[in-house]
């Protein structure tokens, strides 16, 4: 794909969607570290009805650890493989209290230092809360980037690396959840909605599937 067809996407992203961001409620860099360890094979609506009561009693790295891992197993017990989560959870909070004054890290290595955080987590975190120009390359963003032709590869961070090279900066900070939304509601995976599609004209897939 030229890159006059690159800008073109995420200018006409922009004006459809100026301020984008997770769909995950969290109202603090520490609420969203822990709900994106927890949000791993789990939709975002479930997910939040399961975590919005937890955070209104334990929302710092103290209060969870006060809840000790069978009390928050009572409110994580409906997402999946609840139980490893609670454990590195439990095991996040001691190292953020210890080594970070409870705060959320700012850097890579801090953050995949912790137990459950991979660099997909830590690129959501080093985006959605302090600005990074990254990307957290999720089934959606792996799909939809080949799909119409803004990247290849086999492996998500092959994609990361490409996407980081081909959209122009002044996108990039917003342009992870530009794609990740344009994968959740339009380019689904089965019977993508092409018809009505915001980028249907500059968009390489070969089958505009009709529903």
């Amino acid at each position: 794909m030229n890159r006059k067809h690159i800008q073109k996407i995420f200018e006409r992203f922009q004006a459809e969607n100026p301020h984008p961001t997770t769909e995950l409620i969290c109202n603090s860099p520490f609420e969203l570290l822990i709900a994106v360890i927890l949000s791993a094979q789990a939709t975002d609506i479930s997910f939040n009805r399961a975590t919005l009561p937890l955070f209104k009693v334990a929302n710092t790295p103290e209060k969870i650890l006060a809840l000790g891992e069978s009390g928050l197993k009572k409110y994580i017990k409906t997402i999946g493989l609840y139980n490893t989560k609670a454990k590195n959870i439990m095991a996040t909070c001691k190292i953020l209290i210890e080594q970070h004054h409870s705060d959320c890290p700012r850097t890579r290595e801090a953050l995949e230092a912790l137990p459950g955080v991979g660099r997909k987590t830590a690129n959501v975190i080093l985006n959605t809360c302090f600005g990074e120009p990254t990307f957290a390359v999720d089934t959606h963003i792996f799909r939809v980037a080949q799909r119409i032709g803004l990247a290849k590869g086999t492996t998500p961070l092959m994609i990361e690396k490409q996407l980081l090279k081909k959209i122009p900066e002044p996108f990039l900070r917003n342009a992870h959840h530009w794609l990740i939304l344009h994968g959740r509601y339009v380019c689904v995976a089965r019977k993508p909605k092409c018809p009505g599609c915001l980028i249907q004209d500059l968009c390489e897939f070969p089958d505009k599937t009709t529903e």
